[in-house]
């Protein structure tokens, strides 16, 4: 039984993702579907968490719109995640960024790292 779990599994796995972590600002592209239209929606901001791992695996972005906090939680291997972008890359020192939560303004930033 395990074994056809791990087989079916192994077919929805993406390939071409790109290497993120907590603490990076990113651009997820989110295929949302309106009636009987597909279009394609942009969501910007920090990743605070990823969690479990192989495909179940899922991460949480959290962005400021219109000064209330939005946090959104996709799994890597959805088929609705077109891609993934990293802006630019964060210095933290925790896998949890929950106290981002009340937080605004400049104590919200994360620290970028300078490649």
């Amino acid at each position: 039984m395990n074994d056809i779990i791990k087989s079916i599994e192994a077919q929805q796995v993406k390939n071409e993702l790109p290497q993120f972590n907590v603490g990076d600002t990113v651009k997820v592209y989110a295929k949302i579907k309106e009636g009987n239209r597909e279009r394609t929606q942009v969501f910007e901001g920090t990743v605070t968490k990823r969690q479990h791992g192989g495909v179940r695996e899922t991460f949480t972005v959290r962005k400021l719109s219109s000064g209330i906090g939005v946090e959104k939680t996709w799994p890597i291997n959805s088929p609705h995640v077109e891609r993934v972008e990293v802006v630019r890359a964060g210095k933290v020192r925790r896998a949890k960024l929950n106290y981002l939560r009340e937080r605004t303004g400049k104590s919200a930033k994360v620290k970028e790292i300078i490649q």
